[in-house]
């Protein structure tokens, strides 16, 4: 009897299919994936209407930062869809007025020609303290934004400053749950991750030590053990 489930994976903010590839070998062997698209619109809600219209009827759903927030949003569209979520390096939070500021500066500086360094006063936060002059990771971290390019950057980044606050719903999530951190993500700090397991019943949480945001290429064993547990249960 086949048992197979397909699997949506949805990369974060200037993130592609490289942020996944450590761990597609392992997941490959539970079903067919997909790494979705989301660099076509500039807002969350359309994002996620155009990876439903894209997905298989039902699939498992692992959102990695602002893929995280294109996940919520896709819980809220067809939650009878999503048969397991996983949260990666995420927040239910909105942005606060001084993130918004912070994107609309990145989104001026983007504009003005500034992708490249841009991207490079991003890697700080991206990186375990450990890792941060780790020339392999900061090599895919220039090849995803290459990947991206500057105007679905911008795009991502109207999208991420727009969205809705998905604490509300957290309780109306009801599918097996991952939330899933490093101990020390300087982008998004693991107490969001904690909040975000809080707030939905049964969510299982999982911090990754010496991890930071990256986890999936930071930390690839430690990630896809994680996953395939979610994926088996």
């Amino acid at each position: 009897m086949d048992n197979s489930m397909p699997i949506l994976l949805v990369p974060g903010l200037g993130g592609s299919p490289r942020i996944y590839a450590p761990l597609l070998p392992a997941l490959w062997r539970h079903g067919p994936v997909t790494v979705a698209n989301h660099i076509r619109d500039d807002s969350i809600g359309a994002i996620a209407r155009r990876i439903l219209a894209e997905a298989p009827p039902r699939f498992a759903l692992a959102g990695h930062s602002m893929g995280g927030y294109i996940a919520f949003e896709i819980m809220r569209q067809a939650p009878e869809r999503v048969a397991k979520l996983a949260l990666l390096n995420t927040q239910a939070r909105p942005d606060d007025d001084a993130a918004k500021e912070r994107r609309r500066g990145m989104i001026e500086r983007i504009e003005a020609g500034g992708y490249n360094a841009g991207i490079a006063t991003m890697i700080p936060g991206f990186l375990h303290p450990s890792r941060a002059e780790d020339p392999e990771l900061r090599r895919v971290i220039y090849e995803m934004a290459d990947d991206i390019g500057p105007d679905a950057f911008v795009r991502q980044l109207i999208a991420i400053i727009g969205r809705a606050d998905s604490r509300p719903t957290l309780a109306q999530i009801t599918c097996p749950t991952l939330v899933l951190s490093g101990d020390q993500d300087n982008t998004l700090s693991n107490a969001l991750s904690v909040e975000i397991a809080d707030g939905i019943p049964g969510a299982r949480l999982v911090i990754i030590p010496e991890c930071g945001h990256l986890s999936q290429i930071e930390r690839p064993e430690a990630v896809t053990a994680a996953l395939l547990g979610w994926l088996a249960n």
